[in-house]
């Protein structure tokens, strides 16, 4: 599935007052990724499991001829595994790519960037790092993700300090 087609829709209002997010859902929770970090959706995947690799790291996958580590965002929150297949988010960050496991992938919505809440105060400090805010829905709250968080050698870092 590919964001081009889904991300070409366009309301008419001023491009830089207004985000476009991809929606994702983690159990009961919904979380954000904005759409200009994300290279392509992998629907129906199975990672495969890497013997002694930190325990955010959800497997790797092939993707377009490479290898591909899959950050596990269930591991990195602490919520149990889920058993059959997940969504990867294949993002980009500098110098590689990386997926990011989802349960499943959402719509792409567009948000005003001025609607941003900040992390709340009360939020652990590890996963405060990995959130970038709020958005207040109609039904739901929507948290952003960080994609420069979210990057395996970031996390390798954090995890080994």
């Amino acid at each position: 599935m590919s964001l081009q087609s889904v991300a070409s829709c366009s309301n008419g209002k001023s491009a830089s007052a207004l985000v476009e997010i991809c929606s994702v859902r983690l159990g009961e929770w919904l979380f954000g990724m904005p759409i200009s970090h994300i290279l392509e959706i992998v629907g129906s995947a199975r990672p495969q499991p890497v013997p002694l690799a930190p325990g955010f790291v959800g497997g790797v996958v092939h993707y377009r001829g490479d290898v591909l580590t899959a950050v596990s965002l269930r591991q990195l929150l602490g919520m149990p595994p889920v058993e059959g297949t997940q969504d990867i988010l294949v993002l980009e960050s500098p110098g590689c790519c990386y997926g990011l496991l989802v349960d499943s992938v959402g719509e792409v919505l567009t948000i005003p960037a001025a609607d941003l809440e900040p992390n709340p105060s009360t939020l652990n400090e590890c996963r405060r790092g990995l959130f970038a805010g709020a958005y207040k829905l109609k039904d739901s709250l929507l948290v952003m993700l960080d994609p420069e968080k979210l990057d395996p050698i970031h996390l390798g870092a954090a995890f080994a300090a």
